[in-house]
């Protein structure tokens, strides 16, 4: 009984280790999104249409810190 609840343990762990660098992935994949954004934001500048890329920088931003964040604090765990 004892083995058997070690084991259960041990994939706790390791599930949440996984789910904490999935989570941190999306993260950086969102802040990745953000530069390209960021690449393409000149051109919405020229039409006269900053603002929604603006939004869309900022909220891909928190997004990605809090998923970060999130991620590294279920690793830690």
């Amino acid at each position: 009984m004892a083995m058997v609840n070690r084991l259960s343990q041990e994939t706790s762990t390791e599930e949440r280790r996984e789910n904490g660098l999935s989570l941190m992935v999306i993260g950086f994949m969102l802040w990745f999104f953000d530069l390209l954004i960021l690449f393409f934001m000149p051109a919405g500048v020229r039409l006269g249409h900053p603002r929604p890329f603006q939004v869309l920088i900022a909220s891909a931003f928190v997004a990605g810190v809090v998923l970060i964040a999130s991620g590294r604090y279920l690793r830690k765990q």
